[in-house]
């Protein structure tokens, strides 16, 4: 897939509009000193406040893409990624604000080509706290983790660290490794754990994610959800999220185990009185067979599916790699 090297940004907008101006100045600016040619695209998912007119109006030089319907950020940003023309995107949430220097250390892992992306490090809107930094795979029993994250104590020059997914809000990408991916897989609207399956995919199939310290950029953590019903509604999702990444990268043998501990942590749920798990669980199965068409999806696109990578094995690269490291963990 040929294209003009540079970079798209692709930024996914619900009512975003006070954090857009706060962030696109910032973002303007490191692109400008990359000296690359560069567009900008936000794709809005049906928002009702007045961001698209207010983007129109301030930054006409930005593509603007509407949805008629509020889907959620897999088709949202997949909208965006298609619509892309240069060699590199950025998938930019709207709420993250990068440093002059951001692309300085980024743009050399592209270099490699085997590199599927990079993200860099996230730390506070106002202040150095570290939010996310490089992600850290672990497991319990047979299921993935997908919180964790680590960030080196010390930092060698020239020194490429792995990462076991790259964060939406940051996730600097090979264009055309994203497009042959097919994108974010829309299973996983309305949110969570996309990133991680989309990483997933690209080191099963053998491309690389990487984890850059020296990159920085600064994230308004959003309003927590207030409403009981409302975070019932988000556990859900999440965890019916990871049910479908489970089913559709775990082997055979490994798949087994986790269906035993899924029946183990239901009657754990159940006696501890977490009903929405339950809602987890019928939201799983209603979309079984469409979980069974993007793990067939998947398989496919890789040509040969014996040379796919296995979950363990990616995750026994990431862990043998960072062993020599001294890092912070966290969570």
């Amino acid at each position: 897939m040929e294209n003009e090297k540079g970079i798209s940004v692709v930024i996914p907008n619900y009512n975003g509009h006070i954090l857009l101006g706060q962030i696109l100045p910032p973002l303007y600016e490191a692109l400008q000193q990359t000296a690359l040619n560069y567009e900008i695209i936000i794709s809005d998912d049906n928002s009702t406040d007045d961001s698209v007119a207010y983007i129109r109006t301030a930054f006409p030089q930005i593509k603007v893409l509407q949805s008629e319907a509020n889907r959620g950020f897999s088709p949202t940003i997949n909208k965006g990624i298609f619509a892309a023309k240069y060699t590199m995107l950025l998938l930019l949430n709207s709420d993250v604000k990068l440093m002059p220097d951001y692309f300085e250390k980024l743009l050399p892992y592209f270099d490699a080509e085997d590199t599927f992306g990079v993200m860099g490090r996230i730390i506070g809107w106002d202040d150095d706290t570290v939010q996310d930094g490089g992600k850290y795979p672990s497991f319990h029993g047979v299921k993935i983790k997908t919180g964790g994250n680590y960030v080196p104590l010390e930092s060698k020059p020239g020194e490429r660290l792995y990462s076991m997914y790259l964060s939406g809000a940051n996730a600097f990408v090979s264009r055309a490794k994203i497009i042959m991916l097919g994108g974010f897989d829309e299973l996983f609207a309305p949110f969570y754990v996309e990133d991680f399956e989309l990483s997933l995919r690209a080191w099963r199939i053998g491309w690389k994610c990487y984890y850059e310290h020296h990159a920085i950029c600064r994230h308004k953590i959003s309003a927590s959800i207030k409403s009981a019903s409302s975070k019932n509604v988000v556990r859900k999702i999440y965890y019916r999220n990871k049910m479908f990444l489970h089913a559709i990268h775990l082997s055979k043998n490994k798949l087994s185990l986790w269906y035993l501990q899924l029946i183990l942590e239901t009657s754990l749920h159940f006696f501890t009185g977490r009903w929405w798990f339950f809602g987890s669980l019928k939201l799983f199965f209603l979309s079984h067979k469409e979980m069974l068409e993007s793990k067939d999806k998947f398989e496919r696109l890789s040509f040969n599916k014996k040379n796919l990578k296995t979950l363990n094995e990616v995750v026994n690269k990431i862990t043998s790699s960072l062993g020599g490291i001294s890092s912070k963990r966290f969570v």
